[in-house]
């Protein structure tokens, strides 16, 4: 019997390092997956090897390198020094690359290409922007093989006798990545496994025999924890954001959403709707009487419990999924057969079709996945139904309908609702969501453009593009997020669908310019909607008179808080729906110092704060000595921590929830 050659297998990280060396000939051209499979210690220690020889050239090809926040200033020490040290672990392994891109300090010799950064984190780095591909991720793999890449490094899972390995939390792009670099003729990449005992296993498409890799690293214990990300808390915005977007999600449908407080408020959304419909219901009368009289949602949602339940197909499967696994609603199943499809989606189907489908069918497919603690914890601990039900997916299947399936695809995705986030929206419907007008990249395109192009390629599916309506400027007034024009642009105008924001939902599909622009007008904050109509009128894209369609000054942050504060102390909209990494006196310090740093924005209001708060009392209760002591004011010394803990005694009582 002919034995498979079997992996070279090493537990040290200097060994696999030289051992990578000698294997190599020439610069070494290495890829690595996005998020939590990147070894961060393989690469490290890669990293300070090559930093020291000049004459062995490294570029690495990656996307989202995770770094955890570092503290600026010593309010901010004193809140997340502690959190750091629990959520992460004092030895969690910084990625040192990222840390020397954010000084520009990457030698001559080293170079790192991400087509997907960290919001926000690499905004002043001119090697990280100056390197960075704007790719659809769907066509990541061929730009990776047209790199020339020679090496694939990634952290697996593995079972007990590590006959099997487990891609898990990345299928997304390593076997595109071979098959496009085989499809150019060149050799295949010497594929490098890290095994990870904390990785959660996963089967469906992400399991290999172990020889699919050529080097299997087991280094030694204590394993750092993964990289999880800190639950955010859910403001009335993001939750009116999050209802309104769940009443466009059709029964027996198939649903893919992003991550972060909009996300999460969708989903807590659409829990509710199917284990509490009256408390649903009673949200979005608060927001909105005549919502359920909304086109939109007439055309393509519903406010009713999920009966057939949902079939969840997401490049990420993140949090929001578990919830909504957990409550029941992510129940529907697909499996690869069309025909048995076909007959399910039309009723046709024999019992012996439904039994079949109930027996082998999937309900999750994703690429990849990131989340909390508690959301990997989930994943270990799954039953091997539950198990059996997630599949994981090349991006190149998940994200479009043209990787050879199409036929298959198209049936399996009934009514699917596409749910992103952008930063701005013009009012002819363009989308802003990866980068400023300067140039300078944000985050990345990474799969939004796929999901908005599937919406309008899938029959009866919707792209539904959700942003605040206003922003925050450091040092300047509120801002409008829906802009006449901007000087960046994610998703043409003409691949408009629907936009959501806190005031409501604007569909644009198919609508002619004028009508596009008056309902952005409607989902606009109040303080800006008549610029923006004027706009409209001075280059002609407003046929009626203007005043004809002026706003009527519904769209506000105060009318919104009025109308979800009953809701709020009822305990219906809770700050963390998906649960909290914050401890209860943690979670009080979020909203406070996040109000602190509202009102202490521009010299003025800075001004007036310090003046209410040293004009106020000390702290009383015991709930604001509690959050003192957390932040080491409880026994402040000298004028500056004094007047820190008069403003952050002040900061608590304005975010009190009232009675």
């Amino acid at each position: 019997m002919h034995t498979p050659p079997q992996p070279h297998r090493l537990d040290h990280l200097d060994d696999m390092v030289e051992t990578l060396l000698a294997s190599i000939d020439g610069p070494l051209r290495i890829a690595a997956p996005l998020g939590i499979g990147k070894p961060h210690r393989l690469l490290n220690a890669l990293y300070a090897r090559i930093a020291q020889d000049p004459s062995r050239e490294l570029h690495l090809y990656t996307a989202l390198s995770l770094d955890p926040p570092s503290p600026a200033g010593d309010l901010q020490r004193r809140f997340l020094a502690p959190f750091l040290t629990r959520h992460f672990g004092d030895d969690f392994p910084r990625l040192a690359y990222v840390q020397a891109q954010k000084r520009d300090a990457l030698p001559a010799h080293i170079s790192v290409e991400e087509f997907y950064v960290q919001s926000g984190a690499l905004l002043r780095s001119r090697q990280a922007q100056s390197r960075y591909a704007s790719l659809n991720y769907t066509h990541v793999a061929r730009a990776i093989a047209a790199r020339g890449v020679n090496c694939v490094i990634q952290k697996v899972a593995a079972n007990a006798d590590g006959s099997r390995l487990s891609l898990s939390s990345n299928t997304d792009l390593t076997f595109d990545a071979i098959d496009a670099i085989r499809t150019r003729g060149l050799p295949r990449p010497l594929l490098v496994a890290e095994v990870d005992p904390q990785l959660p296993w996963l089967e469906n498409g992400a399991a290999v025999d172990a020889d699919f890799f050529d080097i299997v690293l087991t280094p030694p214990g204590p394993y750092p924890k993964l990289f999880a990300l800190p639950r955010q808390p859910v403001a009335d915005a993001e939750y009116a954001i999050g209802f309104y977007a769940s009443a466009l999600v059709r029964d027996g449908g198939t649903l893919q959403i992003g991550i972060g407080a909009l996300a999460d408020a969708l989903c807590h959304a659409l829990v509710l709707r199917h284990t509490d419909n009256p408390a649903y219901r009673r949200v979005l009368q608060a927001l909105d009487p005549e919502i359920e009289r909304h086109p939109a949602v007439i055309a393509s949602g519903g406010l009713d419990p999920f009966e057939r339940g949902l079939y969840g197909c997401s490049e990420m499967i993140n949090e929001g999924f578990r919830t909504l696994v957990q409550s029941g609603v992510l129940r529907r199943k697909v499996i690869d057969d069309e025909a048995l499809m076909r007959r399910i989606n039309t009723g046709s189907a024999s019992d012996a079709d439904r039994e079949r489908l109930e027996r082998e069918g999937e309900f999750l497919h994703g690429a990849f996945y990131l989340g909390s603690h508690e959301f990997y914890d989930w994943l270990r601990g799954l039953s091997d139904a539950e198990r059996h039900g997630i599949g994981m997916r090349r991006v190149s299947e998940v994200n479009e309908l043209y990787g050879g399936r199409e036929s298959l695809e198209r049936v399996q995705r009934h009514q699917a609702r596409f749910f992103n986030t952008c930063m701005m929206a013009t009012a002819l419907g363009a989308a802003v969501s990866d980068g400023l007008a300067d140039g300078r990249v944000v985050s990345g395109v990474g799969g939004q453009y796929n999901f908005v192009a599937m919406a309008h390629a899938l029959p009866e599916a919707r792209s539904a593009l959700m942003l605040r309506a206003t922003r925050e400027e450091p040092g300047r007034p509120t801002v409008s997020s829906i802009l006449w024009n901007y000087g960046h642009t994610t998703i043409p105008r003409h691949l408009r669908d629907i936009y959501v924001s806190e005031y409501g939902i604007a569909d644009l599909l198919g609508a002619t310019d004028e009508d596009c622009v008056l309902a952005m007008a409607g989902i606009a904050d109040s303080r800006f909607q008549s610029a923006l109509l004027d706009s409209a009128d001075l280059t002609g894209k407003l046929h009626a008179t203007p005043g004809q369609s002026r706003p009527s000054g519904r769209n506000t942050p105060q009318r919104l808080r009025a109308a979800l504060a009953p809701l709020r102390r009822e305990g219906v909209l809770p700050d963390y729906p998906l649960g909290s990494d914050f401890t209860p006196v943690e979670q009080r310090l979020v909203k406070a110092l996040g109000w602190l740093k509202a009102n202490t924005a521009t010299r003025a209001s800075k001004l007036g704060t310090i003046a209410r708060a040293l004009s106020g009392a000390g702290a009383s209760s015991a709930e604001d000595l509690e959050a003192l002591e957390r932040m080491g004011y409880a026994h402040p010394s000298g004028l500056g921590e004094r007047l820190y803990a008069k403003l952050v005694t002040l900061a608590l009582r304005k975010t009190a929830l009232p009675e």
